[in-house]
């Protein structure tokens, strides 16, 4: 019997890894544009530079007339190739964290999110240099056959800053704070929410019931970590001075946003970035995309429930 539950823990691991990997794939496809947007947002200084984008819907016309459709889709190979190591990463080390948090005095609800921040803080490391490149990538307003691909960006990177944090792993603190805040309320909003709304026996209404409570908190995640997602562009974009770093550390950089542009501009991107989270849930949701949209709020609340049915 011993035997047995490793192999089984090790089945469900390779389970959601491949399923999660696969409604990753479709998910980046499907909502890089918006991707694109958020990071354009966040890097531009101000209103006043001529070539700023001055709402949503501008920024999208702009893109599509000065550099096509191929524009939406600039730096999206990192991310594909970043996925499935991603989500592998993610699973492993939120099970072994649970697993240790589970021998304190915590409570269910604060144990699980300690893990989700435990389990972020991980995945911001492994993610951080395909970041980088795809960032890069991103801001470059010019056209889609002008860019260089994902590899020479990268190459072209390592060579000129190496693998350090001026060079491939720049930006590192705000990818850690981006991704372990959002884990960490995530989670434990989650579960606190989910355990206070009795579930509901019609398997459509509680499906919703879930979808809502998933899609709340990666609004109410997105809303408190976008500052980090801010710096973090910030820091592995275009610096204003060619050859001047402005944006060094995370906090460094949010204090100098918010002193010279405002505490709004600590919020760019905020509405692409709500957007992946649940395209189309005003209309009627077809079964077979429910994982696909479930998974953009970074956790499906199946993964979600079974993790807390095991701390119990």
């Amino acid at each position: 019997m011993t035997a047995t539950k490793p192999q089984s823990m090790l089945r469900e691991a390779s389970r959601q890894v491949i399923a999660g990997g696969s409604a990753g794939l479709v998910e980046i496809c499907l909502m890089h544009p918006l991707d694109v947007v958020k990071t354009r947002f966040q890097i531009q200084r101000g209103t006043t530079d001529p070539t700023s984008y001055k709402s949503l819907g501008h920024c999208f016309r702009t893109i599509f007339q000065s550099e096509g459709v191929f524009g939406f889709y600039k730096g999206i190979l990192p991310p594909i190739l970043a996925e499935t190591p991603k989500r592998a990463v993610k699973f492993f080390t939120f099970e072994q964290y649970k697993k240790l948090l589970n021998l304190t005095p915590l409570s269910p609800g604060v144990a699980l999110s300690a893990a989700g921040l435990g389990s972020g803080l991980t995945e911001a490391l492994v993610i951080n240099p395909f970041e980088v490149v795809k960032v890069s990538l991103q801001a470059n307003r010019d056209s889609f056959k002008e860019q260089p691909s994902s590899f020479a960006q990268a190459r072209r990177i390592i060579k000129s800053d190496g693998f350090g944090l001026r060079g491939l792993n720049k930006g590192l603190t705000s990818t850690l704070g981006r991704h372990g805040v959002f884990n960490m309320i995530y989670f434990g909003f989650y579960f606190n929410v989910k355990d206070a709304i009795p579930t509901n026996p019609d398997p459509t209404l509680e499906f919703l019931r879930k979808f809502t409570i998933g899609l709340l908190s990666g609004t109410i995640s997105s809303c408190v970590n976008i500052p980090f997602d801010v710096a973090k562009s910030r820091i592995q974009g275009p610096q204003p001075v060619p050859g001047e770093i402005k944006y060094r550390t995370c906090f460094q950089t949010m204090a100098l946003v918010y002193r010279e542009e405002g505490y709004l501009a600590l919020y760019k991107g905020l509405v692409p970035k709500i957007m992946r989270l649940g395209p189309g849930k005003k209309k009627k949701i077809p079964r077979v995309n429910i994982e696909i949209i479930v998974i953009l709020t970074s956790v499906t609340p199946v993964a979600a429930d079974k993790a807390g049915e095991e701390s119990d």
